[in-house]
């Protein structure tokens, strides 16, 4: 690979795992905003899908970025991190699209203490706890999960390489209570918390992968 296209992958996987990096940090700025009622929950809605749908894509070519720098011998495991990534990107486009061009245009939300929400002709369409589009959030993000516990090969363990495989490794560690809080059968604030290492560890992969990029000796940005 010459160094000038060594240098736009490197700088497209950059700025696209960073893009990631922004979205996570305002979706996880939005639970507390729903927790402690500080906007009304339509607000909320819009802002924690907003920043959600800005996830998906950038994470996915920060992947496929990741497939390209790796040795050939590796690219088993980035390949198959690509392919999961995608689920995830259908999966959860597909959701929040509806969410933020269909449901909130209509005002339908929920709360805590109503999560079958609003009653209406788009009830079936809205997020609520233990719905259809509930779990098919819960699945892309177990499959963004899936997506880090594969690309855990391709990283050394040493120096900066080391920090992402670590934070990749954490990341995979919490998918167990991550499902549990999309998937037990009773829904509330404390179960919410199950996931709530989520809030730390996506947001680190994504920081620490566009860290990687960026330290690539190629890398021109």
């Amino acid at each position: 690979m010459s160094q000038g296209g060594s240098a736009t992958i490197n700088r497209l996987g950059f700025w696209s795992a960073l893009v990631a990096f922004v979205g996570a940090v305002g979706y996880v700025a939005s639970v507390p905003l729903q927790i402690f009622n500080m906007v009304t929950p339509l607000q909320d809605s819009a802002i924690a899908f907003g920043f959600s749908l800005i996830i998906p894509v950038p994470f996915l070519i920060a992947m496929l970025a990741l497939h390209y720098t790796v040795p050939v011998e590796k690219r088993i495991w980035s390949h198959a991190a690509i392919a999961f990534a995608s689920i995830y990107v259908t999966y959860c486009t597909l959701n929040y699209v509806v969410q933020l061009a269909t449901v909130i245009p209509n005002g339908y939300f929920w709360t805590f203490e109503n999560q079958e929400g609003t009653a209406g002709p788009l009830s079936l369409l809205n997020q609520t706890p233990h719905s259809l589009f509930w779990d098919i959030d819960g699945l892309g993000y177990i499959f963004l999960n899936l997506a880090t516990i594969f690309a855990i090969p391709v990283f050394g363990k040493m120096g900066l390489q080391r920090w992402v495989r670590l934070f990749f490794i954490a990341n995979g560690l919490i998918t167990p209570f991550f499902a549990v809080a999309y998937f037990y059968p009773t829904f509330s604030a404390s179960v919410l918390l199950l996931g709530a290492p989520w809030a730390i560890t996506v947001p680190g992969c994504l920081l620490m992968l566009a860290l990687f990029f960026r330290s690539q000796p190629s890398s021109d940005l």
